[in-house]
């Protein structure tokens, strides 16, 4: 069985406007699947893991489109850059939509050349895991997450309830498709397809019912122990030489640590015994690769007492519980990181409700010298919309007292929100809403 994504409607869209398509993404979220879904096995696919096709790309990439026509699915297109040039001239030649579809790692070097290449001839999208619209067979209502009273109202329709047993479990267990259904092969590399562990209607054990996909049996610290591998032995390898895996491996465990903090690169350095200019480059290479997502501060010309330091986030939560070693949706949730973790997740949801969706994520968090935070700032426009993120299911306006902050930037602030653990929307004051982690 095929779990339907939401970034199914922006490819289907932009394959009428477009010549070419990338899908980015981490290793193993279903950028292949995806794509050969949509096909419908009615264009050639390639993947360049296979070492002769990637030579023959490389080498003779002229001679490799006359052998391939479009069109055409060419999966990894990271380890053959040198096709770009040739797809934009044939592009040029013969403008037709849809003719290329392309995956490939978020790597900074391949996403510029992307981009200088075929500017103005690609749409491009990037794919994380599951959402948990996605989870719930949701995605015809899954739309960038604005905390707006039509928004909301809309959300009220469909939402189910999650306790935070619900919660954790999720978290705990990550995103990735193969956490969630079964191993069947789907041609992506990863040995895990979409099969058929799927369940709906069923009660979940704590009195809240909803129609679900069900996790797939495989072992946790198995399947997140592989993934590290394959990262560090093909992502890595690939893109710098590391002589110390082992290093990097405390490097990526220390970023782990760290998820919901401002960014410390200097304090990680020293942590993992590298030099700054080495600690700049691992990061550089977690956050293209898919791994992280920094959060950048708001910033602007009213006030000089900004900060101008970024937040790090994990991409996937449940990679993250394994690099730091929660054994158990119950220890996770029990124990120093419940917090932060809880954030990470919620950050993560929102950045896929617009990265899903084919739009630029406007995120933002506010933090002043005076140590006064708000969590995340969407910025649509000339307005800016504050959310908190609390792990209590009863927020009061402590909750929010920051939020009059904003009055200094001179902007228009919108209707605002804390995403929260409680089981209905309530009204803190008249346009700030405690809303219910299962409206994202």
């Amino acid at each position: 069985m095929y779990l339907d994504r939401t970034v199914e409607n922006f490819l289907q869209q932009a394959n009428k406007n477009f010549p070419a398509l990338l899908i980015t993404g981490p290793r193993q979220v279903g950028k292949t699947t995806v794509l050969q879904h949509l096909s419908k096995k009615q264009r050639t696919y390639v993947t360049l893991d296979d070492p002769k096709l990637a030579v023959l790309a490389r080498e003779e990439p002229e001679l490799f489109l006359q052998r391939f026509i479009p069109p055409l699915l060419i999966d990894e297109i990271q380890y053959a850059p040198q096709l770009l040039p040739y797809i934009k001239m044939h592009i040029d030649k013969h403008h037709k939509p849809g003719e290329f579809w392309l995956t490939g790692s978020q790597q900074f070097e391949m996403m510029k050349e992307v981009r200088e290449t075929l500017a103005g001839r690609i749409g491009i999208v990037n794919l994380l895991g599951f959402s948990l619209q996605e989870l719930q067979h949701k995605t015809k209502h899954s739309k960038p997450f604005l905390p707006t009273q039509a928004y909301l109202d809309k959300c009220l329709k469909t939402a189910n309830t999650f306790s935070l047993q619900n919660i954790y479990q999720i978290i705990w267990r990550g995103s990735f498709p193969a956490m969630w259904l079964l191993n069947h092969g789907n041609g992506d590399g990863s040995g895990y397809g979409y099969g058929s562990a799927v369940g709906s209607g069923e009660l979940d054990g704590t009195g809240y019912g909803y129609s679900m996909i069900k996790s797939s049996g495989i072992d946790h610290n198995l399947f997140y122990g592989s993934y590290i591998q394959t990262y560090l032995q093909r992502d890595i390898r690939n893109l710098i030489n590391i002589g110390n895996t082992d290093k990097f491996l405390k490097f990526l465990r220390a970023a782990a640590a760290r998820t919901g903090q401002l960014l410390n690169v200097k304090n990680m350095a020293v942590e993992v015994g590298i030099s700054l200019v080495t600690a700049e480059n691992w990061l550089s290479l977690l956050k293209a690769s898919g791994i992280i997502y920094l959060l950048e501060p708001y910033h602007n010309n009213i006030t000089k007492r900004l900060i101008k330091t970024p937040k790090l986030y994990f991409l996937d939560t449940g990679l993250c519980a394994y690099l730091t070693e929660w054994s158990s949706p119950e220890t996770l949730e029990a124990g120093a990181m419940s917090g932060a973790i809880l954030e990470t997740f919620v950050i993560s949801e929102i950045l896929k409700s617009y990265w899903h969706n084919g739009k630029t994520a406007p995120l933002y968090f506010y933090r002043d010298k005076d140590k006064e935070e708000i969590d995340l700032l969407i910025v649509d426009g000339d307005t800016i919309y504050p959310i908190e993120i609390k792990k209590t299911a009863n927020p009061d306006k402590s909750s929010i007292r920051h939020f009059r902050v904003l009055d200094k930037l001179k902007k228009t602030v919108g209707e605002g929100s804390v995403i929260c653990l409680t089981l209905t929307m309530l009204p803190i004051t008249g346009n700030i809403n405690a809303v219910p982690i299962g409206y994202l």
